[in-house]
């Protein structure tokens, strides 16, 4: 029987193999239901005027600059008249703000903002998206602004660093109003000083331009006026025009779970170390397939975040020390040692460390996350020395019911009884205790007696009427 017969054999016996088959089909699902997620969203194909509506309803990072890019596409694709982001955020990362602004400059469509519905905020780096736009509607009870530069974790910055930082959003923010001819002073104080405006003071300061009750309201008012993007100016014909609303997908949604921080450090430690565990018995397969599920999540949540290379190799080095622990066990120093640079790798994962960003939300693994970690890894790691020293001092494990075989049976002496020594008995070697206190040389012949733990207690072999003793 081939290799990969007897293999196919043996997860059959072990009723492993539906699992794996399961697994597989898993994968494969998953494979297709990716290629359908991330599949642009299709116009309905009427002959009326379309306007496309997106819903930005999440902190700002990658994923949502990617949803933001997908959607304008697709309206411009799809020959929508105008594109209107509904925004409700709470701020987010500097550099994929700098990406969603690019694209809406860039958009051969007309591109509006409103900040809704009702108790909607655009705060933060939704206060530099809302300004790209050339309108910008606000609905009743919202507010914008808020947008000073702080460190990713939410930290305050050095001052140096800091009013680098500020000054560069600031210009950010200035050159955008210049673009869109805003007034620039009540933009440029949301980031220097944290403004923040109501809805009714941000029409008054030129922020916004007018206030509107929903979308229709908003097309309502929009109808008829003259709207810039990147091909000039179009006056807009918005009667009657039918709304096709973008909203991020399951896998955006998906993405988004994955690149908190703290579930991607979840996910790549539980997924380590069910490849360590796959590596220490191999055949067991579920940890493997697990844990590189696990890992395979846990690096595309990282994917969308900053991360520090730091923190890679501290991990990298922790799954390292961890096998090793397996490979030694009872050492403990490799053991505990991984544990030490699991918990630090978290602790530098997210490269937060004086990195300016736009207020939003704070971006690192939860300490408690980290300790609860660390200490439930030191004491496996401390259960598994434990047992392994217990063991070590018990001796090796033999069957009773194998020694109780040899009683009555003749073994060889192979290192001198005197009264300890070793035997030959079965094809095995023996520890073995000769009684009386005489002494039995190399090559003696001697009858087991009786068993004590894992010693055999044996009597010299009689001849004639004398034993065979020295």
């Amino acid at each position: 029987m081939h290799a990969a017969d007897r293999k196919h054999s043996r997860l059959k016996a072990t009723g492993l193999f539906p699992l794996v088959r399961l697994a597989l089909s898993l994968v494969a699902l998953c494979i297709g239901a990716a290629g359908l997620l991330f599949a642009p969203e299709a116009a309905a194909q009427t002959g009326g005027m379309k306007v496309r509506v997106v819903e930005l309803d999440r902190p700002i990072d990658k994923v949502t600059a990617r949803f933001i890019r997908r959607a304008i596409r697709a309206g411009e694709e799809g020959g929508a008249a105008l594109i209107i982001i509904q925004i409700n955020t709470p701020g987010g990362s500097l550099d994929a703000t700098r990406s969603i602004v690019s694209d809406i400059f860039a958009a051969t469509v007309p591109v509006a903002a409103y900040v809704g519905p009702e108790g909607a905020q655009a705060a933060s780096a939704g206060t530099f998206i809302a300004a790209a736009a050339p309108y910008v509607a606000m609905a009743p009870a919202t507010n914008i602004g808020a947008a000073s530069v702080v460190g990713i974790q939410g930290e305050d910055l050095p001052e140096t660093l800091g009013k680098k930082a500020t000054e560069d959003a600031a210009a950010f923010l200035r050159s955008i109003a210049e673009r869109r001819g805003r007034p620039v002073e009540p933009l440029e104080a949301t980031v220097k000083v944290a403004a923040a405006y109501s809805a009714e003071e941000a029409v008054k300061n030129g922020i916004a331009d007018f206030i509107a009750g929903n979308v229709s309201d908003v097309l309502r008012q929009l109808d008829g006026k003259e709207a810039a993007f990147s091909g000039g100016k179009v006056t807009l014909r918005l009667t009657g025009a039918e709304l096709l609303y973008s909203k991020p997908t399951i896998l955006d949604r998906s993405l988004g779970f994955l690149a908190d921080p703290t579930v991607a450090f979840l996910l790549m430690s539980l997924g380590g170390l069910g490849v360590i565990v796959e590596l220490w018995s191999p055949g067991l397969i579920v940890p493997g397939v697990l844990g590189a599920t696990f890992l395979i999540l846990g690096f595309a949540g990282l994917g969308q975040l900053p991360f520090s290379w730091a923190g890679i190799v501290l991990f990298a080095m922790a799954m390292a020390l961890f096998f090793a622990e397996t490979q030694h066990p009872g050492i403990g120093f490799f053991g505990i040692t991984g544990a030490i640079l699991l918990v630090l790798s978290g602790f530098f994962l997210i490269s937060g460390f004086g990195q300016p960003g736009v207020s939003g939300p704070t971006l690192r693994v939860s300490l408690w996350v980290l300790g609860v970690m660390g200490g439930l890894v030191i004491a496996v790691m401390v259960l598994l020395i434990r047992e392994d020293r217990l063991s070590r001092k018990a001796g090796p494990y033999v069957n009773p019911y194998s020694a109780q075989s040899l009683i009555g049976q003749t073994a060889e002496v192979v290192s001198p009884l005197s009264p300890q020594g070793q035997v030959r008995a079965a094809g095995e070697i023996w520890s073995a205790e000769v009684e009386d206190g005489v002494s039995v040389p190399v090559g003696g012949r001697v009858k087991v007696k009786a068993t004590r733990d894992i010693w055999l207690i044996v009597e010299p072999l009689v001849t004639g009427d004398s034993h065979q003793a020295a």
